[in-house]
């Protein structure tokens, strides 16, 4: 069998300026990167609080690991759930109150197995248009009847929803979209969705942290109840800094996940190292509330640069500041002349967004310095 076919997709892709490339990276997640043996000033991380270097973080996984060791062994309904890993989820669930949480060992398994264990043929999913292409396939993979709305359009939403009469309704959406950086209008959405007794699942990997008083999340932002947002999931390997995911929600939630979540039972559990290095991060997320403030500060002065150079920004007061350019090929030499000045920033193109909003996709960190963001403005002015 010959995979002629498959090199020829590749060879187009690459004239089509969409071929992805790795770089190799020498270095801990900061500011300072080295990258395939270069140094570079990186805005392309989603360390959003600066912790995935942290000491303390790091101390508490060389600790956790030298008592546990380094593999989970085994799925967390067999010998794989560790006292590190029950701890997280307490601490997770008080954090967000809510009454259970449960681990996953990725977001995309934790989307995967949300959705598909409570909807199948007889339901029906709701998803904007703009959400992570894990929660896209979730919905296509369960079997439920599928339909996108357009971007956070309440309307339209309502009215899809006001057509069903499937047996189980789930209203599903970003709580910060990823490529674009806005926020989804929950208090809208959670209303439409309760006046035709759906549910809502928020996957709100890059708002934990980021938003809310204490880096509760868009639910925290917005003041929303669990019983407003059912199914709240969250990612660690953004604002906390490690790695995994969970979902938190009502113990009827999550036992039901646990019973028939197959990306949570079919699953070796994530490291308990990682767990107890996750309880150190999130004590620092809530405690060290400079962190936020300093990091909304570096994204108004970045902002306003930028709009002083010329640069139409999109509506993101979080730290995902896209730069849409529009044509791919004009976004990946933008991004390579950046590279040629020490600035590294990846050049997003389809399909990870839509054709023609190809996009620098600049991320700021707490762990920036103002200085550090001013040398972006001025790099940007000189490839503008």
């Amino acid at each position: 069998m010959s995979f002629s076919d498959l090199a020829q997709e590749l060879t187009l892709r690459k004239q089509q300026s969409l071929y992805r490339q790795r770089s190799v990276l020498a270095s801990p997640q900061q500011p300072e990167v080295v990258l395939d043996g270069k140094p570079f000033l990186a805005f392309c991380s989603n360390d959003y609080l600066g912790l995935a270097n942290h000491p303390d973080v790091v101390d508490a996984l060389q600790r956790a690991a030298n008592e546990f060791g380094v593999g989970g062994g085994a799925s967390h309904l067999v010998n794989g759930h560790s006292h590190h890993h029950h701890a997280l989820e307490e601490a997770l669930a008080e954090f967000t109150g809510r009454p259970r949480v449960l681990l996953f060992s990725t977001g995309y398994m934790a989307n995967l197995g949300v959705v598909n264990a409570l909807l199948d043929k007889r339901d029906a999913v709701f998803q904007d248009r703009l959400n992570h292409a894990s929660l896209l396939d979730a919905g296509l993979l369960s079997g439920a009847r599928f339909q996108r709305y357009q971007h956070n359009d309440v309307a339209q939403l309502a009215a899809r929803l006001a057509r069903s009469d499937a047996r189980r309704k789930l209203v599903v959406t970003d709580g910060v979209f990823s490529m674009d950086g806005d926020v989804a209008p929950l208090p809208a959405l959670c209303h439409a969705a309760q006046e035709a007794q759906a549910w809502v699942m928020v996957d709100d990997a890059h708002g934990f942290g980021c938003l809310g008083q204490s880096g509760g999340g868009v639910a925290e932002h917005f003041q929303l109840t669990e019983e407003q947002v059912p199914v709240l999931v969250g990612t660690l390997g953004k604002g906390f800094g490690t790695a995994g995911a969970f979902v938190a929600g009502s113990e009827v939630l999550i036992e039901t996940l646990i019973q028939f979540a197959r990306t949570y039972i079919y699953t070796t559990s994530m490291p308990p190292a990682v767990a107890a290095a996750t309880c150190k991060s999130l004590e620092l997320l809530q405690k060290e509330s400079w962190r936020r403030e300093h990091l909304n500060a570096l994204i108004e002065r970045f902002r306003a640069g930028a709009q002083q150079l010329g640069f139409t920004l999109m509506d993101s007061q979080t730290p995902i500041q896209p730069i849409v350019v529009g044509d791919a090929d004009k976004a990946l030499k933008m991004s390579e002349q950046l590279k040629a000045q020490g600035i590294y920033i990846s050049a997003i193109r389809p399909p990870t967004v839509p054709a023609g909003s190809a996009r620098l996709r600049v991320t700021l960190s707490a762990a920036h310095t103002e200085a550090q963001v001013d040398r972006l403005l001025a790099a940007l002015e000189s490839v503008r």
